[in-house]
């Protein structure tokens, strides 16, 4: 899943009461509307949701609104990608990679002024093995930055180990490629990335925030976390957040229609080529038990492998903000793409047990009907 470190860098934080939907009692129970009704009754969480594009199943939790109490968003509802964001980001520099434009092994210095003295590669920022240390725990959120300043703040900063010898991940890495495609495609990487991924895959409902855009456009639930500098203001609602300051690394909305449609075009061969795709896969890093990743897991290039229950495995990534928890992906054999998430932070603990085991239940559904 995607990362809880860009939590530390956001504003939010109110008490909060949850609302669970009962499920029906005639029937036996639903294993993903299980998940979702403990993500709500157990732990909290204001509002959860899981789509599957096999069957165009949905099933919510919760409510969108702790003030009104409306009911929650269905799969066109907007959120914030957080760090999936780092899945579209990795396609673009393949594509870039697939047209001869950048190499994998090139140092990342060639194109960022500020790595010139570094033997970082972009393979190595792709896989999150740079060494780079953290720069969104060091960010002023309350001003607007640029990536330059961002990057220098993390340059200040020792590396967490040298090029290549670890895994770690860091939001850091995401942040330099931005750049390199800004370098690189001489339209910038927002630009790119709508050109490249949004536009070809009709993924209409997704886009990146404006500089200064606060608010989520369109419909969409509301999102509750705690301030990480006053944390005991409680909980308070967080779905006004700098979007834009995100950048390549977790800047992206969505809906959980386009979202899964992403994973079908990416894993589907409809962004890259086959070489490129296997690249993304089979270039990863055991990381299992770590981050939020379960044993058994595997990250590659913006994308990580998590085992199912079922057997086999489902290839995605997952992000974290204060205000919202996303899981999912495509499962291997052609059973299904999931998107789920919740309306707060989940990325630890039972919470995440059972964000992921929605993932989970969904994709393993046909193996157990």
């Amino acid at each position: 899943m995607k990362h809880k470190r860009l939590a530390a860098a956001v504003l939010l934080a109110a008490a909060l009461t949850a609302t669970a939907v009962p499920t029906a009692t005639a029937r036996p129970a639903d294993p993903v509307q299980q998940q979702l009704d403990l993500l709500v009754e157990e732990d909290g969480v204001p509002g959860a949701l899981a789509y599957s594009s096999a069957g165009k199943a949905t099933w919510t939790a919760g409510v969108a609104d702790l003030g009104s109490g409306r009911s929650m968003v269905d799969a066109n509802g907007r959120f914030r990608l957080a760090s999936n964001t780092k899945a579209f980001t990795a396609t673009a520099v393949m594509r870039l990679v697939a047209d001869g434009r950048i190499r994998l092994d090139d140092r990342a210095g060639r194109y960022v002024p500020q790595l010139a003295d570094r033997t970082i590669t972009i393979r190595q920022l792709l896989k999150q093995t740079s060494g780079l240390t953290e720069y969104s725990t060091l960010v002023d959120w309350t001003r607007p930055g640029t990536p330059e300043e961002y990057l220098a703040l993390a340059l200040g900063k020792a590396p967490d180990f040298e090029p290549g010898t670890d895994w770690g991940y860091s939001n850091t890495n995401y942040l330099v490629l931005g750049m390199v495609i800004d370098k690189t495609s001489g339209v910038g990487f927002r630009d790119y990335i709508e050109r490249t991924i949004l536009r070809p895959l009709h993924l209409d409902d997704t886009y990146w925030p404006a500089p200064g855009e606060l608010t989520l456009r369109g419909p969409h639930a509301r999102n509750y976390g705690v301030h990480p500098a006053n944390p005991q203001g409680g909980r308070v609602d967080l779905t006004e957040l700098p979007g834009y300051e995100f950048g390549a690394s977790g800047g992206l909305v969505s809906t959980p229609k386009d979202l899964n449609k992403f994973w079908d075009g990416l894993f589907g061969g409809r962004l890259l080529p086959g070489w490129a795709l296997r690249l993304m896969t089979r270039d990863a890093s055991d990381v299992g038990g770590r981050d939020t990743y379960p044993a058994g897991s595997r990250y590659g290039y913006g994308v990580a492998s998590i085992p199912l229950s079922c057997g086999g495995v489902y290839w995605g990534h997952g992000g974290d903000l204060p205000g919202n928890s996303v899981a999912g992906g495509r499962a291997t054999a052609g059973r299904g793409t999931v998107t789920v998430y919740s309306t707060t932070w989940t990325a630890q603990g039972q919470s995440l047990r059972h964000l992921q085991g929605a993932v989970d239940a969904a994709l393993c559904a046909g193996e157990r009907g």
